[in-house]
């Protein structure tokens, strides 16, 4: 066992949204949670449907997203916010990668918002919580794991020093470093070697305990800027370099992650962590 630090913690409401960094949140089995609004818990659709993210609609990245007493604001530069603190709403089948769930939908107000942002005609949908999305019991195995929209798990951790040596080899091309927000995790740990987060099976903070299950197949939203949403190249032709993997069948950078103890505890950024590695 080895002594890490979070270093810090982020739930993205939406999928695609920007996130919030909070000092502390709730642990819940489908990841992390902010004043009852869970991660990923609210997804952007087409009118079919379909899930989109940043891999359609880059200018996802720039919407910012806040929770308060229960409701969820989305705000960008010069357009007055949307607040949403409706619960109820038409019920909608809707897809999210292989898996086929239920939605409310949000209503007009909140899809024609969206809709003048995004140049795109889509609907907001919050996750039905009578419904489980089950994780992939192949790596899950028999914890019980289930999620909201989050693409496959419930959490996903990166060690701080994994990006510190990505971005030295973006160095040393004479290329910028990239902040951790193009990878999206929702834990960051320090005190660990790079890429250790690929060797390790728990995480354990008081009570709470997290096990590492799947490797993390990266996609083209790593290639866009969270600032402006401009999409470039990097940093996938770097990692493309080192961090391929035969076995899932793309380049990985950080690991998923499942709730195996501690659910509905507190976890706060700054807390010591007890690392276990698998060998």
């Amino acid at each position: 066992m080895t002594e890490a630090r979070i270093a810090s913690l982020h739930v993205y409401p939406v999928k695609g949204c920007r996130g919030i960094a909070p000092a502390s949140v709730t642990v819940a089995t489908t990841g992390f949670a902010i004043d009852g609004i869970g991660d990923r818990e609210w997804m952007v659709t087409d009118r079919a449907g379909r899930f989109l993210t940043q891999r359609e609609l880059p200018r996802l990245a720039l919407i910012e997203t806040a929770v308060s007493d229960g409701a969820l604001t989305l705000s960008v530069a010069h357009v007055p916010p949307l607040v949403i603190d409706r619960a109820d709403g038409p019920l909608r089948d809707v897809v999210v990668w292989r898996s086929a769930v239920r939605g409310v939908d949000m209503g007009h107000k909140a899809a024609d918002w969206l809709s003048a942002w995004l140049a795109a005609d889509v609907r907001l949908v919050r996750f039905d919580r009578s419904d489980e999305r089950m994780c992939n019991p192949e790596f899950a195995g028999d914890s019980g794991a289930h999620t909201f929209f989050a693409d496959g798990y419930p959490i996903l951790v990166i060690g701080d020093a994994s990006l510190a040596d990505l971005n030295g080899r973006l160095a040393a091309r004479s290329l910028p470093a990239l902040p951790m927000n193009r990878f999206r995790p929702n834990v960051v740990l320090q005190g660990l070697p790079p890429y250790a987060e690929d060797h390790l099976d728990t995480i354990v903070v008081g009570d709470v305990a997290l096990r590492c299950v799947k490797p993390c197949v990266r996609c083209q939203v790593t290639t866009t800027d969270q600032d402006s949403a401009q999409v470039g190249l990097e940093p996938l032709r770097t990692l493309g370099e080192y961090r391929m993997s035969e076995r899932m069948e793309g380049v990985t950078f950080g690991m998923n992650a499942v709730v195996i103890a501690g659910a509905d505890s507190s976890l706060a950024a700054g807390a010591s962590a007890t690392v276990d590695y698998r060998f």
